[in-house]
C-alpha cells in the first residue's frame, strides 16, 4: 500500500479510505478496454517512453529519490511481450488516462477512485508530494501505457504493522488497463519482471511483497506464477489478504 497514513493507499491499510488492492489477473481483468486517442498515442510514440525522474521540492530535499533508489533510472525489463519499464506519473502528462482506468465499474470496486479526474489527482499527489516512500507510475510495454503501479516502501507503510516487516521490504499494486492485455498470462509476466526490477536495483531489499485479496484466488494464483510464494492470511482494515512474497534469495529457483 502506498504511502502516508492520512491515506493514500490501494487498499489494506487503516480505518482512513484507501483504495482496495487491485488484483493482478482478476481484477487486471475487470479493467478498461481504453481506446486512445490519436492526439494522446501521439504523446507516447512508438519507442521508448521518456522516463522521466520526479522532481525535487523548492527546498531540494529529495523525494522519490532514495527511498525507492530512483525509480525513473531503472531502465526497462524484458518480457515475452516486449519491453517494459515503469515510468513514474506526470499529472499534466498522464492524469487523463490513469482517471479512465479508475472509473472502470470493475476498477472502482477494488480502487474506489472514481468521478471526475481530481478524485484520481488527489490520490496521486498525496504521493508525489509526499516524501517518496510510494512512486505511482506508469507501465510502459513497448512503448505504450497499459497500466498503473504503485511501488512502495512496505517497511515505511501502515501494512507493516500487520506482517512482520524487514528494512526495505517492498510493496507492488497494480491494474492493467485494456481488455485485450488481460487473460494471456500478461499479469504474470509483468508481476516477475517488476519484481525483478526491483531486486535488481535495490540492492538492500531482501524481498518484494503483495496483499491481495484472500478471495481473489486469480490474483493469488497469477503472484504465485511470478515466483512469489503464499506467506500468510493478514486481517487488515479493509480485507483479509494473502501475504506474498517473493525473496531475492529465491528468485531464480522459483
Amino acid at each position: 500500500m502506498p504511502p502516508t497514513e492520512s491515506g493514500t493507499s490501494s487498499g489494506s491499510e487503516e480505518t482512513f479510505a484507501h483504495p482496495r488492492e487491485d488484483s493482478p489477473d482478476d481484477a487486471l481483468e475487470d479493467t478498461l478496454d481504453l481506446h486512445l486517442p490519436p492526439e494522446v498515442t501521439a504523446m507516447f510514440g512508438a519507442g521508448p517512453y521518456p522516463a522521466e525522474p520526479l522532481a525535487a521540492d523548492p527546498a531540494g530535499s529529495p523525494r522519490a529519490g532514495f527511498l525507492l533508489d530512483d525509480i525513473a533510472d531503472w531502465g526497462p525489463a524484458d518480457t515475452h511481450a516486449g519491453p517494459f519499464q515503469l515510468v513514474p506519473v506526470r499529472l499534466d502528462r498522464d492524469l487523463s488516462l490513469i482517471s479512465g482506468w479508475m472509473n472502470d465499474p470493475a476498477v472502482a470496486a477494488f480502487w474506489e477512485l472514481a468521478g471526475p479526474e481530481e478524485v484520481t489527482a488527489a490520490h496521486l499527489r498525496t504521493q508525489l508530494d509526499g516524501d517518496g516512500r510510494s512512486v505511482p507510475c506508469l507501465g510502459v510495454l513497448s512503448g505504450i501505457p497499459m497500466s498503473y503501479w504503485e511501488v512502495y516502501r512496505a517497511d515505511l507503510d501502515p501494512v507493516a504493522r500487520y506482517y512482520p516487516a524487514r528494512p526495505h521490504d517492498t510493496g507492488l499494486h497494480l491494474l492493467i488497463g485494456a481488455v485485450a492485455d488481460r487473460g494471456r498470462g500478461l499479469g504474470t509476466a509483468l508481476l516477475r519482471a517488476t519484481a525483478d526490477l526491483v531486486l535488481d536495483h535495490r540492492p538492500q531489499c531482501g524481498r518484494v511483497i503483495a496483499e491481495p485479496d484472500l478471495r481473489n484466488t486469480p490474483s493469488v494464483a497469477a503472484f504465485l506464477s511470478a515466483g512469489f510464494r503464499y506467506c500468510d492470511e493478514i486481517d487488515l482494515p479493509a480485507k483479509r489478504a494473502a501475504l506474498m512474497v517473493r525473496d531475492r534469495a529465491h528468485r531464480h529457483l522459483l
